[in-house]
């Protein structure tokens, strides 16, 4: 199944969990929220409202779950039945989340416009609700009059937004909880009851292998280091985060992943191929191994898409390290010279962007504007460039988060984020997969 296996022991194992999502910006948790149901043991299957599709892809979903996304009322499955009907009559529970103050009001007054909300009507299954929204939004008599009625006269199952930040900027009660706390949620609405629909026949049918199946990417990821003396280096503050997430959400598409990585901060993935280097010259080695053509004769697999995440060190000491521990003898010169662009020489190596079989993604760390970035791109002779910007707080290097701008060569954008580096991942993925499809970028 695509996405990876679930978690057989886990409290919702052989449980069809069907997550409906609306048009709040939280949507863009959804990914998290998928992976906390698959880890719990859950199958999954994603509803969207129409605004949703604005905050989350249908095609991560779709890879994420292995299932085809309900976006659409009229939509059916790949099969021929109507998939909102099925997801009803098959699901163990429906968690929206998050639900917004429009889908509230709807549901309360059974308006079936949208997938999620007619699965909703169409069910005797539990139904859990997290709604999230603006804290004024939240406590307006109308919200809580409908929140009232989806708890005392259907009985559903509200999980009350936390205190936080929220997408207007402000802080307040309004933010969707946590995912384990909304699997606890559901493992509690379900209780003891059987499995509801065994056979697999009649649940939502899986889609083929993930979107990147029988590809081949390479990936480097954190930041190289360059040594002054025996004990001392040059370095940068990359901790890895975003090449790590990349090539989890690569391989969990299906992708067949080369990791190469340089110093990291966390844990590398399990289930891709890793090859460790620190210097520059030790990741140009490893690139030219892993992307360049074989020496006649030879046979390997060529790739198909290489991801340029790592921070690559722009200088290094001329003439190369001291051999000895430098002495601290008051104010110290260091002679450095700029480093190779390793993406220009591999992009010239491989050929014109027109002509090559390999796809080239780039990473451009900026602090503030993207101009340089998209210069880059042009000049590197790349197929995307993603640009994030360094000098902002929380996101970028040594955070959990990030916040890109994806460039094309048409000059058009898209932007991701704030948000957790495994959801900028995967919507660099969903733009990596349009290219390698030839298809025009969504």
């Amino acid at each position: 199944m695509s996405g990876g296996q679930t978690n057989a022991n886990g409290p919702l194992s052989g449980r069809l969990i069907v997550l409906g999502i609306t048009g709040s910006i939280a949507a863009f948790k959804a990914p998290e929220i998928v992976r906390a149901l698959r880890a719990a043991g859950a199958d999954v299957q994603a509803l969207l409202t129409p605004a949703a599709t604005k905050f989350v892809s249908p095609l991560t979903l779709r890879t994420l779950t292995g299932h085809a996304v309900d976006a659409d009322l009229l939509d059916l499955l790949p099969d021929g039945r109507i998939g909102h009907i099925v997801a009803a009559d098959s699901a163990d529970a429906i968690l929206v989340a998050p639900a917004t103050a429009q889908w509230l009001g709807a549901m309360a007054g059974g308006l079936a416009g949208d997938a999620v909300t007619a699965a909703c009507l169409a069910t005797t299954a539990p139904v859990v609700v997290a709604p999230a929204m603006d804290g004024e939004m939240w406590a307006h008599p109308a919200t809580a009059t409908n929140a009232a009625r989806l708890t005392n006269d259907f009985g559903y199952t509200i999980v009350p937004p936390e205190s936080g930040a929220l997408a207007s900027g402000s802080s307040g009660v309004g933010r969707l909880p946590e995912p384990a706390t909304l699997v606890d949620a559901l493992v509690r609405a379900i209780g003891s009851a059987p499995i509801r629909e065994p056979s697999e026949a009649r649940r939502p049918p899986l889609v083929p292998a993930g979107d990147l199946s029988g590809r081949r990417v390479v990936i480097t990821a954190g930041g190289t280091e360059e040594p002054i003396d025996a004990v001392r280096i040059l370095a940068n503050r990359s901790s890895g985060r975003q090449g790590v997430a990349l090539a989890e959400a690569a391989r969990d598409r299906g992708a067949d992943v080369v990791l190469i990585a340089a110093r990291v901060a966390i844990p590398l993935p399990e289930g891709v191929g890793i090859v460790r280097v620190a210097t520059v010259a030790d990741l140009d080695a490893a690139l030219r191994s892993a992307l360049l053509p074989p020496p006649a004769g030879t046979s390997a697999t060529p790739a198909d898409l290489f991801i340029a995440a790592a921070a690559v060190s722009d200088f290094r000491m001329a003439g190369g390290p001291s051999r000895e521990k430098l002495r601290r003898d008051g104010a110290l010169t260091l002679h450095l010279e700029p480093t190779p662009d390793l993406l220009a020489g591999i992009a010239a190596a491989l050929g014109p962007r027109a002509k090559r079989a390999t796809k080239l993604i780039g990473f451009s760390a900026e602090s503030g504007a993207t101009k340089r970035a998209a210069e880059k791109l042009n000049a590197k002779d790349l197929d995307l460039i993603i640009a994030n910007d360094v000098s902002a707080p929380g996101i970028g290097f040594e955070s959990a988060e990030n916040a890109v701008e994806i460039l094309h060569v048409d000059g058009s954008t898209q932007r991701i984020g704030p948000a957790p580096k495994r959801v900028v991942a995967d919507g660099i993925l969903d733009q990596a997969v349009l290219l390698l499809s030839g298809a025009t970028h969504a």
